[in-house]
């Protein structure tokens, strides 16, 4: 298996209830990061805050 959402591509993330606090919304990949468990992660970045966040790849959609 590979990567589903190349770097670059913009995406709509949805926060885990379990985790901690979120905001879901439009994010772009700024880079692949290898699996945990069975699922891909993600460094992401929205436009609205001054930091990452890693993402699995079951919390993204193409947006």
């Amino acid at each position: 298996m590979k990567h589903k959402f190349p770097v670059g591509t913009r995406v709509l993330f949805t926060a885990s209830n379990i985790a901690r606090p979120a905001a879901s919304g439009t994010y772009e990949v700024i880079r692949q990061l290898p699996t945990e468990g069975d699922d891909y992660q993600y460094r992401i970045k929205s436009s609205t805050e001054a930091f990452e966040r890693v993402a699995r790849e079951s919390q993204l959609a193409l947006s």
